[in-house]
């Protein structure tokens, strides 16, 4: 695959289309505040310009970002590391399958991703609508580390169906992942080299897409949990390897699985948590404003000790997601459908933070 040898990286401002304010009065007495601009970004630059790329990581001493890309046309996603300015792009996988859930380890020469490509070479198929909405759970996927330039790939996880999802705690010590080796979609963690894996979580229905908490101590994360109409469901699409994703809740819990606590209580699709560097303030992607369609996503702040409001953060009038903070709290990048070139590109952004969350005044 060619690459161009330069990359421009676009600086602009972006005009939210409108401004709202309003209470949570159906939403467990959580409040959303506001203010119809985007006031914690500044320089916002975009940094890839077509297909669809999301999932963006920071290498340990930030000077890289490894992500998944596709362009579309039925191709599946792959992963691709970039320079933190978005030069110098290239394909770390093998090209082959589906890949997802990418993330380096702290020596910056060895990375994780979940592929299929060992039960499959071919890009499986998207799932069918026949049953609404969902996300597939592939079983081909398994983990793997390679090195940083896709070689020496080596497979750490080998129980049969779903493994992936895979984040580095930044401590460097763990990785937690989402696996259905037990019959549930259940949370895991494992050492760098793939030993001791651990089960975590232990309640029916979804437990995914976790992030450790900068100083290694919690674990942030999406989860649904079927109530007894639900449960019927939901073991019936686990058990075709689906998930219907249209309500998922955001939870956090020590590193140990211990003391797991709800935070949002909205009934929506909340996902992608990411800890601030306060190890406090969780950012996350959720369609809770959108009371019409439910398919636009946008980033909110949630306070994780005092879970009572949420803070509205992006203004995007499709997508928003999968924030993720700097060490020092200073820049954010995130994935965005705005200044797309095609309808339904998701690009990659970075943009200065220029805000402290502090939840006892009213921002």
């Amino acid at each position: 695959m060619k690459f161009l040898k330069t990359f421009i990286v676009l600086t602009f401002t972006f005009t939210p289309l409108y401004s709202q304010e309003y209470d949570s009065t159906g939403f467990n007495a959580q409040t959303l505040l506001y203010k119809g601009e985007e006031r914690f970004l500044a320089n916002v630059k975009q940094l890839t310009f077509e297909g669809e790329n999301a999932e963006a990581y920071l290498s340990f001493d930030e000077t890289q970002i490894i992500f998944q890309s596709r362009k579309g046309n039925g191709d599946c996603d792959q992963i691709y590391i970039m320079n933190l300015d978005g030069s110098g792009k290239r394909l770390v996988s093998t090209g082959k399958g589906r890949t997802t859930c990418s993330y380096f380890l702290p020596d910056g020469k060895t990375i994780l991703y979940a592929s299929t490509h060992l039960a499959d070479t071919a890009c499986p198929p998207p799932p069918s609508m026949a049953k609404g909405y969902t996300w597939a759970l592939y079983k081909g996927y398994d983990i793997f580390l390679a090195n940083a330039d896709g070689s020496n790939l080596r497979r750490i996880t080998t129980t049969d169906g779903y493994d992936a999802e895979a984040t580095v705690s930044p401590k460097g010590d763990k990785i937690i992942f989402t696996s259905v080796r037990d019959g549930d979609l259940e949370l895991y963690e494992m050492n760098l080299d793939g030993s001791n894996q651990k089960r975590l979580t232990n309640h029916l229905g979804y437990d995914g897409g976790a992030f450790y908490s900068w100083d290694g101590k919690k674990i942030v994360f999406r989860a649904s949990s079927p109530d007894s109409i639900e449960a019927e469901s939901y073991i019936s699409l686990l058990r075709e390897g689906l998930v219907r994703p249209n309500k998922m809740e955001l939870f956090v819990m020590n590193a140990d699985g211990s003391n797991r606590r709800q935070l949002t209580f909205n009934g929506k699709a909340n996902f992608a948590p990411f800890f601030y560097p306060d190890n406090r303030t969780i950012a996350f992607s959720t369609n809770v404003a959108d009371t019409q369609r439910g398919r636009n996503f946008d980033i909110h702040l949630i306070d994780s000790e005092n879970p009572t409001r949420l803070i509205r953060v992006t203004f995007c009038p499709e997508f928003d997601g999968f924030p993720v903070f700097t060490r020092d709290g200073k820049k954010i990048i995130f994935s965005s459908n705005r200044n797309s070139k095609r309808y339904g590109d998701t690009n990659i952004f970075i943009a200065d933070w220029i805000y402290k969350p502090n939840f006892s005044q009213n921002n």
